[in-house]
Order: structure tokens, then C-alpha cells, then sequence
């Protein structure tokens, strides 16, 4: 069974979430379901998507384990943002977490090096 997996994230200023998000992720949407959605595919079958929704803003908590961390970092800092956290855990396992301008964070995590 193929299972596709829609990540939400709610934002107060679409355009400007738009455009954070096109930094973030190194890419535009690959496609808008409508005028105030876009959706990005980072793996097969798994997207990450924005939507206005203000009343919601602020609250998503999302992690996506990446194979090569520190280049995504690297890019992600290449294309001017700067994370809000850094963390190594006891096990080794890094994550860096970033917030949009509405406060919602995306984390991204490494396995040890």
C-alpha cells in the first residue's frame, strides 16, 4: 500500500511564508492545490505544505530526518537563514530547528557523525 503524507503548517502572511519557505527548502512548491496553499515534495510521497490559516499560526512542530545534514544546513544558511536552535543529543543524533516568522518550527535531524 502506497500511504502519501501532507504535513501542515498554518501561517499568518502567505506571501511571506511563500518566500521563507522557498529558502528553506531550496526550491518553489512543486504545485498549489489553490490561492492559499502550496505544497513542497521533500521525498517521495511525502510533502510539506503551507496554508493561511492566522487563527492557527504559530503552533506546527515538524522534523524531517535528512540523510546529509550538514550539507542541508549548509544550504539552508547559503540561502540566508540562520537556525534558531542547534542540538546534539546524548546518542549523537543532531537536530537543527528552524522558526518561520509565525513561530512554527522545522527541524530537521542527523544521525550521528
Amino acid at each position: 500500500m502506497t500511504l502519501d503524507l501532507f504535513a501542515g503548517i498554518p501561517v499568518t502572511d502567505y506571501a511571506a511564508a511563500l518566500e521563507w519557505y522557498e529558502r528553506l527548502l531550496g526550491a518553489p512548491p512543486a504545485f498549489f492545490p489553490n490561492d492559499t496553499e502550496a505544497v513542497w515534495e521533500v521525498a517521495e510521497h511525502r510533502y510539506v505544505y503551507i496554508v493561511r490559516r492566522p487563527e492557527h499560526a504559530g503552533h506546527a512542530l515538524h522534523t524531517i530526518f535528512a540523510q546529509d545534514h550538514d550539507a542541508l544546513v549548509a544550504g539552508i544558511t547559503e540561502r540566508g537563514l540562520e537556525p534558531a536552535v542547534q542540538e546534539t543529543y546524548a546518542n549523537g543524533v543532531r537536530k537543527t530547528t528552524y522558526r518561520d516568522p509565525d513561530g512554527n518550527e522545522i527541524g530537521f535531524g542527523g544521525a550521528p557523525v
